[in-house]
């Protein structure tokens, strides 16, 4: 610019600089990612991908994301009356970008889907979806990741696999049973180990039958909860035998609430995108839990009432192996 052009501007007026990036097709402009599904044979998702791509990139939605990081989740341990509740409060920015991340099936497709390649054609709707925000695309994909887990108790995954692959999202604090949709949030890692997982102390005790499909109690804490608003969660302890994955519902079937007690919120801002996440440290004290799978062992495939009958060996073995923050199964 020749200098004395700089005559010509007023000290408050803005020049040289871009629009907003906003009202335009987050697909539609991703050459590299419209490529590669066709490459990758998920050429069905296209136009999916194409109305989601708009929506996403509408002034409004991208507004949702600013929104939701600058108003951060509240602890909410008590009601005004005393009682545990154990809640936290999020912006109601933070749960429409949920509703808009599950009814779009970020979290169901790979698994509802028969066509090939459903994992891809779910992926290139997460990434389109990662652009505008990714603090609630944590609780999203665990909804997706604990799918595996449930199938290894077959009753578990006929009670929970509806409610957690609805594209219908409920964001209510009530029993699940009574939702039209249900989140999973996964509470592993400990203070003194971190992600030495085989150093947690988290104890579990067997409250009639022991073993996979009974109901035990939780005893210990959690260092590190990842979407602690869900209406379950995938827990380790360290049950006869080693460390073990249980399912821990917020609410008890007798329709209690459950002793997942929020302790404090943690900070995540070191992650970008996580600053509204809500991570939480958690006592058990103690929980009631159903068995799902202890590592590299066989599983029953049934659920066991306290006074219900032992299931019969399993006869074919399938091996359960940590695999970052989810159970995964190798048969």
């Amino acid at each position: 610019m020749d200098p004395d052009d700089y005559s010509a501007h007023e000290p408050d007026e803005v020049f040289n600089q871009p629009p907003a990036l906003a009202n335009y097709n987050l697909f539609e402009y991703d050459l590299p990612l419209r490529e590669a599904l066709h490459r990758e044979g998920v050429g069905w998702i296209e136009a999916q991908a194409h109305e989601y791509g708009a929506l996403l990139g509408a002034a409004e939605t991208i507004q949702l994301g600013e929104l939701a990081n600058r108003h951060p989740p509240l602890l909410r341990t008590h009601d005004r009356f005393g009682h545990r509740i154990d809640e936290v409060e999020f912006h109601p920015a933070w749960h429409e970008l949920l509703r808009i991340g599950i009814a779009h099936a970020n979290h169901s497709l790979a698994w509802t889907s028969a066509r090939p390649g459903a994992h891809v054609a779910r992926s290139v709707l997460n990434l389109l979806r990662h652009q505008i925000d990714e603090g609630s695309s944590c609780p999203i994909t665990m909804a997706f990741a604990v799918i595996p887990a449930l199938r290894v108790q077959s009753e578990l995954a006929a009670e929970w696999e509806p409610r957690v692959l609805s594209t219908d999202y409920d964001p209510r604090c009530i029993p699940a049973p009574q939702k039209r949709g249900a989140l999973f949030g996964m509470a592993m890692t400990e203070r003194q180990g971190g992600s030495d997982l085989r150093a947690n102390t988290t104890r579990a005790q067997p409250l009639c039958a022991a073993g996979p499909g009974g109901e035990y109690a939780l005893i210990g804490h959690k260092w590190f909860c990842s979407a602690p608003m869900s209406d379950a969660f995938l827990v380790l302890a360290q049950a006869k035998g080693g460390l073990s994955c249980f399912l821990l519902p917020r609410w008890k079937p007798d329709g209690t609430r459950n002793s997942f007690h929020l302790i404090r919120l943690k900070s995540s801002s070191a992650m970008p995108g996580h600053a509204f996440l809500g991570r939480k440290a958690v006592g058990l004290r103690p929980s009631w839990t159903w068995f799902v799978i202890p590592a590299s062992t066989a599983p029953a495939d049934r659920r066991r009432r306290c006074g219900a009958p032992s299931p019969k060996p399993a006869i074919t073995q399938r091996t359960v192996t940590l695999s970052g923050s989810a159970y995964s199964i190798n048969r």
